[in-house]
């Protein structure tokens, strides 16, 4: 029977970690926490749970998620974010797997909360998540901040029932912030790949991803939230090229 590391990476969760740590305890046989030099309470309830806790700086998702691999004891690993936990029917899958594991990497759905209300459609569910795997058979990749774990040619996946919980935004004040922050990011990555963007695109990209989440997706059926998130997923789209477009326009400039 493999032994499991549950990995996560912090700053600043002390609202969050408790309810993850909870969660991992009953199948991961360690938790690693590599925190960005948390100045809350982070670190203390992480060593309350036992858990082992490293500081690193910060250079990105995908850097901070491939050093914490690092630091875990054992090659199976439980990746988790501090503001997720498994739920009961995901925590027995990951139990039947450790007895029998068979394939190299496992995935299954993540089920958001939005301001206390779980969202079914938009595009956010089941969004699965490649989350179980061996490390040695792959590593973290994608581009920043949307990081994925990328399995080497010729491994095997295998979905497992259970939901991972995101508890996502607790005010749609956050998630306006993070629009802001996550768009600055979008467009830095596609700047330093030369990406460009034209106008039109930058008009008629969010109209598409509004019509898609709201319509195609269903996602009217999660009433006000739903027409709210899919609002700020289109803003979002229009940030990240217009913030393209001034770059290159401050570039020529310069």
């Amino acid at each position: 029977m493999p032994k499991i590391s549950a990995v996560i990476i912090t700053l600043n969760e002390e609202k969050n970690i408790r309810r993850c740590l909870e969660s991992v305890r009953d199948v991961a046989d360690e938790t690693v926490v590599v925190d960005s030099f948390s100045t809350d309470r982070t670190g203390e309830i992480c060593r309350e749970y036992g858990a082992r806790f490293v500081t690193h700086p910060f250079e990105g998702h995908i850097e901070q998620k491939n050093y914490a691999i690092t630091r875990a004891s054992h090659p199976h690993i439980l990746s988790i974010d501090a503001d997720e936990s498994l739920s009961e029917e995901l925590k027995r899958s990951i139990l039947k797997v450790k007895e029998d594991w068979q394939y190299d990497g496992y995935y299954f759905n993540r089920l958001t909360n939005y301001c206390g209300k779980w969202i079914r459609h938009c595009g956010w569910y089941p969004d699965r998540k490649l989350r179980l795997w061996d490390s040695r058979k792959g590593c973290w990749g994608g581009q920043n901040p949307h990081d994925k774990f990328i399995m080497q040619p010729g491994t095997r996946q295998q979905y497992i029932p259970g939901d991972l919980l995101h508890h996502s935004f607790y005010t749609i004040g956050q998630h306006v912030e993070q629009i802001n922050k996550f768009s600055t990011i979008k467009a830095e990555g596609l700047f330093r790949n030369n990406k460009k963007c034209r106008g039109l695109k930058m008009i008629f990209s969010p109209l598409v991803k509004f019509i898609k989440g709201y319509f195609i997706q269903l996602g009217f059926l999660d009433g006000v939230y739903g027409y709210i998130i899919c609002r700020n997923s289109a803003h979002s789209t229009f940030l990240k090229y217009a913030k393209l477009r001034m770059m290159h326009k401050d570039n020529t400039a310069g």
